[in-house]
C-alpha cells in the first residue's frame, strides 16, 4: 500500500482479537488495509486476574506483523492509535503489556473510558452503514460483544451517543466461567444466561428503547454469517444487511448443539472463535429477546474504525 498524508494505523485490541487498520478511512476504500488476528489475550484473566504469559507471547507475535505493516505504510508514531480495552482493564500485570507495546510501536496503549469506547464504536458503526447508503433511524441501539466485555449504545445517528453501557460479560469471560462440556450443557447455558439476565437487568441502557439496532465485532459478524448461509466468510456479503430477529436466534440455537469440532468445520466460522462462540451467541440471543423491534442490521465497521476517524477529525 502506498504512503500518502491521510494514512492513519488504528489498532483495536481486545480480550480475543487485535485488529488493525492503515489507509485513509477518508479516501479509497480499496486503499485501507485491515487485518485482525486471535490473540486471546484475556485469557484466564477472570479468574486470575492477570494476562497470561503465553497469551502475551501470542499478542507480542500480533503486535511484531503490525509494526512491520504500519512501517512499510510509512505511518509515524504521532498517526497511530493503540486502544485497549476490557483485558487490559481487568489485568495486574496491566504494566507489562503497556511496556511491550511501546518497545514494538513507539506509543502507549490506551486503556479506554467507557464514555470514548462507545463513542468511537457508535461512529465507526453508523459512519459504515452511511457509506453504504443504510439511513438509520434513532435512536439507534449498537450492540458491540466482546471477549470480556459487551456495550450498549444508545444514540441519534446524526449527533452520536445518548446514553453507553459496558457490562462485564463477554464470549470469553462467561465460556471460561461456566463451560466445562462439548458440547455446552443445558445447566452450563442457564448458567451462563443467568449472569447474561443479571447484567442486562441491572443496565441502564434498555434495547427495547431502540427504533434501529446495529449488530457489530465478531461475535454478531460471525453469527451473521451462518444466518445468511455463506459458504466462506465474506466481509462484502455481510456489511449492511438486515436480518430478521428470528431467524439470528434460530442460527444460535444450531450453534449451541454443535461441537468446537463442528463448528471449525463451517467455512465462516474463525477457528480461534470455535469454542467461545456458544457464550457469546447466547449474549446475543438475550439482548435479541428484549428488543421491540424485528430485525437488525450488521455492520462490519465498529471502534476499530471510530480510531482510525479519530485520527483525521
Amino acid at each position: 500500500m502506498g504512503t500518502h498524508r491521510g494514512a492513519v494505523a488504528a489498532i483495536d485490541c481486545g480480550t480475543n482479537t487485535i485488529k488493525l487498520l492503515v489507509g485513509d478511512p477518508q479516501g479509497d476504500p480499496d486503499g485501507v488495509r485491515r487485518e485482525s488476528r486471535m490473540i486471546r489475550l484475556g485469557q484466564g484473566v477472570d479468574a486470575t486476574g492477570r494476562l497470561a504469559p503465553e497469551a502475551l507471547e501470542r499478542a507480542w507475535a500480533a503486535i511484531d506483523e503490525i509494526a512491520t505493516i504500519v512501517d512499510e505504510a510509512g505511518v509515524g508514531p504521532d498517526r497511530i492509535r493503540f486502544c485497549a480495552t476490557s483485558a487490559t482493564r481487568d489485568a495486574a500485570n496491566a504494566a507489562e503489556f503497556t511496556a511491550g507495546v511501546h518497545a514494538r510501536l513507539g506509543i502507549d496503549p490506551e486503556v479506554l473510558s467507557g464514555e470514548e469506547e462507545a463513542r468511537l464504536a457508535f461512529d465507526g458503526a453508523v459512519r459504515g452503514l452511511a457509506a453504504a447508503s443504510v439511513a438509520v433511524d434513532g435512536p439507534a441501539l449498537v450492540v458491540d460483544i466482546g471477549g470480556g466485555s459487551t456495550e450498549l449504545i444508545l444514540g441519534d445517528p446524526a449527533t452520536g451517543p445518548t446514553a453507553a453501557h459496558s457490562m462485564d460479560i463477554g464470549s470469553v469471560r462467561l465460556h471460561e466461567r461456566h463451560v466445562r462440556h462439548d458440547p455446552i450443557t443445558a445447566d452450563e447455558i442457564a448458567a451462563v444466561v443467568a449472569d447474561i439476565d443479571a447484567a442486562l437487568d441491572a443496565c441502564p441502557v434498555d434495547p427495547a428503547a431502540a427504533r434501529s439496532v446495529i449488530a457489530v465485532a465478531g461475535t454478531n459478524t460471525t453469527i451473521a454469517a451462518g444466518t445468511l448461509g455463506l459458504a466462506a466468510y465474506d466481509r462484502d456479503l455481510i456489511h449492511a444487511r438486515v436480518l430478521a430477529v428470528p431467524d439470528v436466534l434460530a442460527q444460535v440455537d444450531r450453534l449451541l448443539t454443535m461441537t468446537v469440532a463442528e463448528r471449525r468445520g463451517l467455512g465462516w466460522m474463525h477457528p480461534g472463535r470455535a469454542d467461545v462462540i456458544d457464550a457469546g451467541a447466547l449474549i446475543a440471543a438475550r439482548v435479541l429477546q428484549r428488543l421491540s423491534v424485528g430485525e437488525i442490521v450488521v455492520a462490519e465497521t465498529d471502534i476499530l474504525d471510530g480510531i482510525a476517524w479519530s485520527l483525521v477529525a
